[in-house]
């Protein structure tokens, strides 16, 4: 008999209903799988996801050279990085990229502690509905859990880790310069929101990353409980 997880298996043949139903009916045992068991692997699956990917992000260039997170230019300065490439200031331009990048490499180990706090509270019930559901769902829970806590502890270390690493500095320099340039209009942005905004996403990015590993990878279920938890059993 397989165990309750092979519907992750069907789950594109049947409709979010159906396996709701199938689900209800099903023991509490998990089929093999102990229900303290589930939740434990799903645990442990966001654990790796924040200890291997968050990581990488907090490194020296874990932003700026990850295609997934660089973090852009927002459109209000998008046009002054343009102004000032077209007047000869290309490398002023690219440092001031460069160092909204480096705040948020920055600040991102800010985000273990909180992580840790909502992996910790998932119950049963969180855990059945995060392993039928997609491929990010338990990324999705820990967005729901941690977003308004992120942001708010996040946009301070953010606003120091601007100064920290000279960026309001470089900016500060850009947007003066170019607010000099006959016919341009005067801009003023508000860095720390935007690159706040920006880091958070890029951290639930790379936990997704990982999520989908373990979903769909083999050799990503490293622990005997991730195998259990996430593969079939005859």
């Amino acid at each position: 008999m397989k165990k309750i997880f092979s519907l992750i298996l069907v789950f594109t043949l049947v409709s979010c209903s159906e396996l709701q139903n199938i689900a209800s009916q099903l023991p509490q045992s998990g089929y093999g799988v102990s229900n303290n068991e589930i939740a434990s692997g799903l645990r442990q699956a966001l654990d790796f996801g924040i200890d291997k990917q968050v990581t990488k992000l907090t490194q020296e260039d874990g932003f700026f050279r990850n295609e997934l997170v660089r973090i852009a230019l927002p459109p209000e300065l998008q046009k002054v990085d343009k102004t000032l490439r077209d007047v000869g200031l290309g490398s002023l331009a690219d440092q001031g990229l460069k160092v909204l990048n480096r705040a948020a490499e920055d600040a991102v180990k800010e985000a273990t502690p909180i992580f840790v706090d909502a992996v910790k509270g998932i119950t049963f019930n969180d855990a059945r509905t995060i392993l039928l559901g997609q491929e990010d769902a338990a990324t999705q829970y820990l967005v729901g859990r941690t977003k308004t806590q992120l942001y708010d502890k996040f946009n301070p270390v953010i606003t120091n880790s601007l100064e920290k690493v000279g960026a309001l500095s470089v900016w500060s320099n850009i947007i003066e310069k170019y607010n000099s340039i006959p016919l341009t209009r005067n801009v003023n942005p508000d860095l720390a929101d935007y690159v706040t905004t920006e880091a958070l996403q890029g951290v639930y990015t790379m936990i997704a990353v990982e999520e989908k590993d373990i979903r769909t990878d083999l050799s990503a279920r490293s622990t005997e409980l991730l195998r259990r938890v996430f593969s079939l059993q005859d």
